[in-house]
C-alpha cells in the first residue's frame, strides 16, 4: 500500500543513508522501525504514575552569596583557582593595555 508521510528533513537524511549502508530500502526501513514499535505494549491509559519525592527542607545560599556571581560562588566554595586565574589574566590584560615604550627617533 502506498502512503505519504510528512518527516523531518534530518530524520529522513538519516534513514535514507542508514538504509543505504545496510543495503535495503527506506520502505523496509521504516517498516522494520514500525514493526518494532508496535511489538512494544503500549502503557496503558488511567495507569497511576509513581509519586516522584520532593524535598521539603529549607535551605538555600547563605547570606552575602550571590548566586548570578562566579566570583561569588567560587569565594564560598573555598575555590583558590579561581582566585589566582583571575590574577593572572588582570595581569596579561593590563601588561597588553600599556603602551610600547620604545622610543622613536
Amino acid at each position: 500500500m502506498k502512503t505519504t508521510l510528512d518527516l523531518d528533513d534530518s530524520l529522513l537524511a538519516q534513514a535514507k543513508a542508514q538504509a543505504m549502508r545496510e543495503r535495503t530500502t527506506l520502505t523496509r526501513l521504516v517498516e522494520e522501525g514500525l514493526r518494532l514499535r508496535m511489538r512494544k505494549p503500549a502503557p496503558e491509559l488511567g495507569t497511576k504514575r509513581p509519586v516522584l519525592p520532593v524535598s521539603r527542607g529549607t535551605g538555600g545560599l547563605r547570606r552575602g552569596i550571590d548566586p548570578t556571581s562566579n566570583r561569588s560562588l567560587f569565594e564560598a566554595a573555598g575555590d583558590q583557582r579561581h582566585d589566582e586565574d583571575a590574577a593572572s589574566t588582570s595581569k596579561s590584560r593590563s601588561s597588553a593595555m600599556r603602551p610600547s615604550r620604545r622610543a622613536t627617533r
